[in-house]
């Protein structure tokens, strides 16, 4: 189904709608109950009595003439419009309004002091035509207005007058009529003869405008997605070339909802059917409106996501994808408004219910305000970026998307996990991304008789191997030994990497590693197996007991020998500084 079958279903399915709930019938009028208490709102001055209707009327429509089109909202308070539906309102009521003032002046001069200005009676009659009345009559609430039937016969009052000379008004005043209403006084009266339901002239003025509007929407279309195919086949952003050719196809569909509703505000269509093609209409173009702001958001998400992988700062990776998303949302919200205001349906109600229900709506959106909150906090508090390697909760992986109610971690097993944004407020997060060094510590296990120098230049080598090595951290790395353990001497390892990513850190461990065995080669230096060695002794005879010594002896002798080795290592007497890392060349 193509995208223009798909809206004008949604368009019927909205027109019945909105019709429903706007009332296609006449509004009810509202009557007082015998013995109850009529209560009358203050009447205004220009609506007290006959005279000063007309003359309110006329003062508002020459002051239109005169340049100041504000002043219909005037001219439009002296017509009961109740009979009209409120979704064609404004529009029938401009073109009545111009009707009347044309009746009045192709029938005769109005003496404004021939017309009562007293509160007495039902209805003033200005004059009596073959297709009807014009009648100021008094309404309930005790304004006196342009009566319903009056109201209902103007545009058959007008065709009927449309033959007369106009006799008040200055020939240039015929140029403020729309000309849409005086296009249909030079109508042939055989084009107003109506054969079903619309007169001939009607019918053919909305076929023209269908074909009118069809025909604006294929070229524009046509044109728009040329420019765009030579926009994409011109730009060096990739990004920028995967954008749909039918990106600006909602533009066609607005200008010919544009032409036919320009179309049939100027038919003086009756208003059953204005109603369902206006508001039909009214529906498409904002729609299309809508739809045409959701393909702009797409542009500027484009845009934003080119901008950002121009920057090294990763908060914008995190806040691009969520920018789109708010767009789109206040512009769903901004459209629901545009398309009620569009429609004239009064939204009040639906707020005021909405104020009703929002401790339902609060208790049922917690989950989602906390999730809301979540994200904010990962936002604000940078906890963490979009490409960082994260451990929260048992879940270890690479963030790939931080959105409003989740974020979605990718493991290194390759699943997708979504946690909820509303742990991120209590959850302990270990952002592995934002290590500035990566670790080694481990113990490297010498065999028992390996020589204690040999030890020590094992351990030097170590060393020097971290101070040559490109990535290794120079300010702080330990090797020493560190344990005499049940099979092997084991020399702590403790080093750093200052690596990017984990990939770097995996090759220059490799390589790390692979020196360190080298050296170990290089000194004749053996690793320890984890191994128990069985001892049997076998005496061959009494072997000679050696001299007992006592306990003062003992002490003496041990004390001697540990200072002879001191002597010769570190020296006697001599405090060896705290270790000291030279600086980095």
């Amino acid at each position: 189904m193509s995208v223009k079958q798909i809206l004008l279903h949604f368009i019927s399915i909205a027109v019945l709608f909105f019709s429903a709930q706007a009332g296609w019938a006449e509004e009810p009028r509202q009557h007082a109950k015998d013995g109850a208490e009529v209560v009358r709102e203050t009447i205004p001055t220009g609506l007290k009595n006959p005279r000063a209707t007309m003359e309110t009327f006329l003062h508002a429509m020459n002051d239109i003439k005169r340049g100041s089109p504000d002043r219909i909202e005037a001219a439009l308070t002296t017509l009961d419009l109740s009979a009209v539906n409120p979704l064609v309102r404004k529009e029938r009521g401009d073109d009545l309004a111009w009707m009347l003032l044309e009746v009045l002046d192709r029938t005769r001069i109005i003496n404004l002091k021939a017309i009562p200005a007293v509160d007495e009676g039902t209805a003033y009659l200005f004059q009596n035509y073959k297709n009807g009345e014009v009648r100021i009559s008094r309404s309930e609430s005790g304004r006196w207005l342009f009566d319903r039937d009056t109201i209902a016969k103007l545009p058959a009052i007008m065709d009927e007058m449309a033959t007369e000379e106009r006799v008040s008004g200055k020939d240039d005043e015929v140029g403020h009529v729309p000309w849409h209403i005086r296009f249909r006084q030079k109508i042939p009266a055989s084009l107003k003869e109506s054969i079903f339901l619309l007169q001939n002239w009607q019918w053919i003025g909305l076929f023209l405008t269908i074909l009118a509007g069809v025909i604006a929407d294929k070229l524009i279309s046509f044109s728009l997605r040329s420019g765009v195919r030579r926009w994409r086949a011109g730009i060096r952003h990739d990004e920028f070339k995967e954008i749909s050719e039918d990106i600006l196809r909602p533009l066609g569909l607005m200008a010919m909802a544009i032409i036919w509703l320009g179309s049939i505000n100027l038919m003086g269509l009756a208003e059953s059917t204005m109603l369902v093609l206006l508001l039909a209409v009214k529906l498409l173009a904002s729609i299309s409106g809508v739809w045409a702001a959701y393909r702009l958001v797409d542009l500027v998400s484009a845009y934003l996501h080119k901008r950002a992988q121009l920057t090294s700062n990763k908060l914008d990776d995190a806040l691009v994808p969520l920018i789109p998303r708010t767009l789109k949302v206040f512009v769903t919200v901004i459209g629901f408004l545009f398309i009620a205001d569009n429609l004239n349906i009064d939204i009040s109600s639906l707020l005021a219910g909405l104020g009703l229900g929002g401790l339902a709506f609060a208790l049922a959106a917690k989950d989602m305000v906390q999730n809301l909150f979540g994200s904010v906090t990962v936002l604000m508090d940078r906890t963490f970026s979009v490409g960082d390697w994260i451990i929260v909760e048992g879940v270890e992986g690479s963030v790939e998307r931080i959105g409003f109610r989740s974020t979605r971690v990718r493991t290194f097993y390759n699943s997708m996990v979504t946690v909820p944004n509303s742990k991120f407020i209590t959850a302990t997060v270990d952002n592995m991304g934002e290590r500035r060094y990566r670790r080694l510590s481990c113990k490297l296990s010498l065999t028992y008789d390996t020589p204690p120098d040999r030890i020590e230049a094992f351990c030097e080598g170590v060393r020097e191997l971290v101070r040559q090595h490109p990535y290794m951290r120079k300010d702080y790395y330990h090797v020493y030994l560190n344990e005499f353990a049940a099979s092997s001497l084991d020399v702590l390892l403790y080093v750093f990497w200052e690596t990017p990513e984990w990939n770097t850190e995996l090759r220059e461990r490799h390589r790390f590693m692979l020196d360190i065995l080298r050296v170990a080669q290089g000194l004749g230096v053996e690793f320890a197996f984890p191994t128990q060695t069985l001892y049997m002794k076998q005496e061959t005879g009494e072997p000679e007991a050696p001299a007992e010594m006592d306990q003062e002896q003992a002490f003496e002798l041990g004390r001697s020998f540990a200072k002879t080795i001191v002597s010769e290592t570190t020296g006697t007497g001599v405090k060896p500084p705290p270790v000291v890392f030279p600086p980095a060349n």
